[in-house]
């Protein structure tokens, strides 16, 4: 049933069950609720939701008396939180959670979950395409030919082979941990930079544990896959970008304000950082009159690394059986704030 202008969703069990418990859903980019509606709905409970991002003054009205919260992109704060009365658990629909406050959660006693194994193989497979797209110049030439002229679009210097760099991964988890592979087939030099990650570890990938500082002067590429926290926002700016090599090319896929992006933006425009290719940046949407949108040497996408069929639907169910499992009473997997549930 649409509700509110067709903002609001509701769907409720039959009157003659028992009281069903209320599972509130933040904000979503998917068409519908099907798939989450499948699994709730015949254990017998309510789905409310708004399909937008609100504020985070907006949420109480909507979380206040939910028994389980899952959220995709809104600002779950400390006041959000504290206005929920009778949350089990508050579920990510995602790997990273930098949008709840988790110490505000764990204060609470209210479990926060992710979805930490979904789109591994999407977010790795993007971060190849993004670099093998800049290194061979691929949307200069396509640009070149549809507009009636051949040859090279680009000087010489700038058709690149993987096997002749350095790339820099910084963030050896799950996504890390394939690029890496993927980048092995290519015969590059690796070198990782995770400093939560045994240096045995890394080198059994056939990778050099560094440090961040060793990462930034001797890579040619650099590519983020580390979450969002206190110690890696603003990990890229205008200090260490002064210490990397000249002509960096940086590869964001993770979350945009691991990056400084006023600080890029100058980068790019002084020949510093010979090209970027980012699927997030701070803020999103990029505001529409930003440089960074008109630049030759820039691939951007809106916030899509980790889209397939199969990785959405994964990640939908299992933000949806979380929840289940929360209302039921059940021990819960991927909590991330250290609560026990």
């Amino acid at each position: 049933m649409l509700c509110a202008g067709g903002i609001l969703l509701c769907w409720r069990r039959s009157p003659e069950s028992t009281p069903a418990m209320k599972i509130a859903i933040t904000d979503y980019s998917f068409p519908s609720l099907e798939i989450e509606e499948g699994i709730l709905r015949p254990l017998g409970h309510e789905l409310v939701a708004w399909k937008e991002k609100r504020t985070a003054a907006d949420l109480p009205q909507l979380v206040a008396d939910a028994d389980a919260v899952i959220t995709q992109f809104a600002p779950v704060n400390a006041d959000v939180i504290a206005s929920m009365t009778r949350a089990k658990v508050i579920v990510r629909y995602g790997i990273g959670v930098d949008n709840v406050d988790l110490a505000a959660a764990k204060t609470r006693g209210i479990p926060v979950c992710n979805v930490p194994d979904y789109c591994i193989d999407e977010v790795a497979d993007q971060t190849l395409a993004f670099l093998l797209a800049v290194t061979r110049q691929v949307v200069p030439n396509t640009l070149l030919i549809r507009d009636g002229n051949w040859g090279l679009a680009t000087p010489l210097d700038q058709m690149r082979a993987l096997r002749d760099l350095t790339v820099g991964v910084v963030g050896f988890g799950r996504i890390g941990r394939e690029v890496v592979a993927r980048l092995r087939a290519f015969k590059c030099k690796v070198l990782v930079h995770d400093p939560v990650v045994n240096a045995s570890d890394i080198e059994q990938a056939g990778c050099k544990p560094v440090t961040l500082r060793e990462l930034l002067s001797q890579t040619d590429v650099i590519t983020l896959h580390c979450p969002s926290t206190g110690e890696t926002r603003g990990l890229i700016n205008r200090q260490s970008l002064a210490i990397a090599r000249q002509g960096l090319i940086l590869i964001n896929v993770a979350r945009g304000d691991l990056v400084d992006s006023d600080a890029l933006t100058e980068a790019l425009q002084s020949g510093h950082v010979s090209a970027a290719a980012l699927d997030v940046f701070a803020p999103e949407p990029i505001p529409a009159d930003h440089p960074i949108r008109k630049m030759n040497n820039v691939i951007l996408a809106s916030h899509i690394a980790s889209c397939s069929v199969p990785a959405v639907r994964k990640l939908r169910e299992t933000a949806a059986n979380l929840a289940a499992t929360a209302l039921r009473g059940e021990p819960l997997p991927n909590v991330v704030n250290g609560v026990k549930s």
